[in-house]
């Protein structure tokens, strides 16, 4: 079938059937367009036909793919021309199925070479083409030499290429771009950046002199510097060298000079300028006029004038500086020094700078100022009652003053040359102790405040009873200064401790028939504890009674006897029947319960006393007395 006929058919088809295939570009050259469909089922095959848009009775061409594809190449397109892409698919006997369709255009034919490549700079290229109708934009292709770099999307001619390497040769290529795609790359044209600039630095050594360096820039044989005055019109020193720095003499002082710099290649190439760079030559030497002590919001400082120079050109700088380290700037006559370093000697100096840096300095003058404020304050509670507060020497000290307030606003002060003092302190307070020190010429400073606390107080009226056997209840009244209470309890083998913030603790597990030492200890989180608080002995409840045994003595009398387990007791032993209670007491291990009925049950057990207390009774025995005899007996004779 001609492409006439197909097209018709694909005409009236087009018109009648749903347009159920769709169909995208997938890329396009000047001269072929790839195309993607979808799939449609029970198709044979797919026919691709191209016309152009503006004459779509005429298809230029036509492509036939296989039931299996859904992407396809059409080509013997021309440049840069609208078509309409048909996609037909057709069953087993060549029946139109589906189409579909798509209007895209080709790409555009391939550019002439750049017409100029010349470097802006060393990282920048300005290039030149010819326009090609129809093209939207165009792309240039950087390569190097054949390594692919990068493309560079631009509108229009000329355009810049920006971001390259300094010194370095770049393949250069064209494409044009509309809507249906890009052109294939013109023929590249070749062209080398230019060296970057030196990077200038300039130092002024003198008032008549100025001194530029910089870094070696890489490939360059030749370097060319010029240095211009400020505000004049002309160059007045240029300079060529293949080194890397260059003194100009006989320059004038206080004077702003201009400089730039380039390179050159070895192909005899100017390298990119560097940027301007100002230089100052440096100003004459200050005189200085006088120097006095300052005090400024509390703070101590010299101030320095001087004579100022007004016929240097621009702004100039003064730099005031003390041996002690301190310096201060000033674009006037004075300036202060502070703070000052109290109680030394400092020699100062002022010298001048602008940018090309400093002059020399001025003469010195000695100055003394007042003395430091003493450092590293402490105190130590030496005696009861008793503090003594000591500090650091102080150079250039004549006296000092001790300043102690505490806390509930008692205050005193005490005068001394040594570096101590000693001031009376009570437990309990917390006291806010300074110093200062004091020469010819005044006061020092407000220096260091010490807070201070001394250690809690004892505990007084401590009161330790026994509320069981094994258990102490120790009580007190709340101590000044105390946070937290620590009674330690102990005997010759045992310690029991309680630690608690109320004035109240129970110690328990107490051994018995013990004497113990208990020690109350005050304690807070700032000054600690007090260990000097004295003890308390309290004796423990005795031991309960052990190993009971009953020994019949005769039919009214059982000797009862023990283990001895106690330094010092008294015991008690109970026999509780139902005849009654007997008892019995001793201060030895054994004791005899006399008068017991016969016939009787009794319970029996010991219990010990001492000054300390009761103590527990001992585990309980049965004793059961003998069986009583018969009484109103009758006798009768029954035999002879």
């Amino acid at each position: 079938m001609k492409w006439p006929a197909i097209f018709v058919l694909l005409s009236i088809y087009s018109q009648a059937a749903a347009q159920d295939i769709e169909v995208s570009v997938f890329s396009a050259t000047s001269k072929s367009v790839i195309l993607r469909w979808t799939r449609v089922y029970g198709a044979s095959s797919y026919k691709v036909i191209a016309a152009p848009q503006n004459s779509p009775g005429n298809p230029v061409g036509y492509a036939v793919f296989g039931p299996h594809r859904v992407m396809g190449t059409i080509n013997s397109l021309s440049p840069n021309i609208m078509y309409t892409f048909t996609v037909a698919a057709l069953d087993n006997a060549q029946e139109i199925l589906n189409i579909g369709t798509i209007d895209s255009s080709s790409a555009p034919e391939v550019m002439d070479p750049l017409l100029t490549v010349k470097s802006k700079d060393s990282k920048t290229f300005i290039v030149s083409f010819s326009l090609k109708t129809g093209a939207t934009s165009y792309i240039i292709r950087l390569q190097n030499p054949n390594r692919f770099i990068r493309e560079n999307i631009v509108s229009s001619s000329p355009a810049e290429i920006e971001s390259l390497d300094p010194y370095t040769e770049y393949s250069l290529s064209i494409m044009s771009v509309n809507s249906g795609g890009q052109s294939q790359p013109s023929s590249p044209v070749t062209a080398k950046t230019v060296l970057p600039p030196p990077q200038l630095s300039a130092s002024s050594p003198s008032n008549n002199s100025i001194t530029v360096s910089w870094a070696p820039v890489a490939n360059a044989v030749q370097y060319s510097l010029s240095l211009y005055k400020f505000a004049w019109n002309t160059t007045i020193i240029t300079h060529n060298t293949s080194n890397t720095n260059w003194i100009v003499y006989g320059l004038d002082m206080g004077s702003v000079y201009v400089i730039k710099g380039f390179a050159w290649d070895p192909e005899g190439r100017k390298g990119e300028d560097s940027l301007y760079i100002d230089q100052m030559t440096r100003p004459a030497v200050p005189s200085i006029a006088n120097v006095s002590m300052v005090m400024n919001n509390g703070l101590a400082g010299i101030s320095v004038s001087w004579e100022r120079d007004e016929g240097v050109f621009g702004s100039l700088q003064y730099h005031v500086m003390s041996d002690q380290n301190l310096t201060c700037n000033s674009p006037s006559s004075s300036c202060t020094l502070s703070p000052v370093g109290c109680g030394e000697v400092h020699t100062v100096r002022v010298s001048t700078s602008d940018e090309a840096g400093p002059s020399d300095p001025s003469g010195p003058v000695v100055f003394i100022t007042f003395p430091c404020p003493p450092q590293s304050l402490a105190v130590v509670e030496s005696t009861e009652g008793s503090c003594t507060l000591t500090w650091d020497t102080v150079t250039h000290v004549n006296s000092y003053t001790a300043f102690i307030k505490r806390g509930d606003g008692a205050e005193e002060s005490c005068n001394t040359t040594s570096r101590s003092c000693t001031y009376n302190c009570t437990c309990g307070h917390t006291y806010l102790m300074s110093v200062m020190a004091f020469n010819q010429a005044g006061s020092s400073p407000e220096g260091q405040v010490l807070n201070y606390t001394t250690l809690p107080c004892c505990p007084e009226d401590v009161s330790i009873s026994a509320v069981s056997t094994d258990t102490f209840e120790i009580t007190w009244t709340v101590s000044r200064g105390a946070e937290l209470y620590q009674t330690r309890a102990a005997d010759s083998s045992e310690v029991i401790l309680c630690n608690d913030t109320a004035p109240v603790c129970a110690l328990s597990d107490l051994s018995c028939d013990s004497s113990y030492s208990v020690v109350l200890t005050p304690c807070n989180d700032i000054s600690g504890c007090n260990r000097a608080c004295k003890a308390h002995t309290q004796i423990t409840a005795p031991c309960m009674p052990m190993n009971l045994m009953l020994t019949q003595r005769n039919s009214s009398c059982f000797s009862v006897s023990w283990t001895p387990n106690n330094k010092f007791a008294n015991y008690t032993v109970t026999a509780s029947g139902d005849d009654g209670t007997r008892t019995c007491n001793t201060d030895g291990n054994s004791c005899d319960i006399t008068d017991l009925p016969c016939g009787s049950n009794f319970e029996v057990s010991v219990i010990a006393t001492s000054p300390a207390g009761l103590g527990l009774p001992s585990y309980s025995e049965l004793l059961e007395t003998g069986p009583c005899c018969p009484v109103d007996q009758v006798v009768d004779q029954v035999t002879q």
